[in-house]
């Protein structure tokens, strides 16, 4: 890949490591929004209205994740890639299986799975991006607390 520049202090080969990391997390962050609003929009049961209701918040919390994320990419001379062929492409994770009109706390049985791999693979990244670049590192340990706190959120429905 040709990056258009590199930040002080990162040649361009780290540069590169960094941006696929980021990458990689990006799509999933994007897949994430995207995930939340199918279950979102189909949840029923008695416990719909309030697990309905926290879902659009943590949309928005994501696509600020993925939005920080994205720039960090273009701050590093990269060109982030956000198209739906993207995420489909950088995917290495097991994906959201529920689908249809289920009961909200299936739906939120699923994510909590779903938030294990996304927090499992965010850690992995920054214990690469510890070594490459603490700033996109740091970048990465603030969304797992917010992810952290949302899965405590859906964890105190379910246990």
């Amino acid at each position: 890949m040709a990056l258009n520049f590199t930040v002080p202090g990162l040649d361009e080969a780290t540069s590169e490591k960094v941006i696929a990391i980021l990458q990689e997390r990006l799509s999933q962050e994007q897949e994430t929004a995207l995930v939340l609003k199918h279950a979102h929009w189909n949840m029923k049961g008695k416990e719909f209205i309030g697990i309905h209701e926290m879902m659009d918040p943590e949309v928005d919390s994501v696509l600020n994740m993925a939005d920080e994320t994205a720039e960090r990419i273009a701050t590093l001379g990269g060109s982030p890639a956000g198209r739906p062929d993207d995420i489909v492409k950088n995917r290495n994770w097991e994906g959201l299986e529920l689908t249809g009109r289920q009961d909200a706390l299936d739906y939120l049985k699923a994510l909590d799975k779903y938030y294990t791999t996304f927090i499992k693979l965010d850690r992995e990244a920054i214990s690469k991006l510890d070594d490459l670049d603490v700033i996109s590192s740091n970048i990465l340990q603030d969304h797992v607390q917010e992810l952290e706190h949302f899965q405590w959120f859906m964890r105190s429905h379910l246990f």
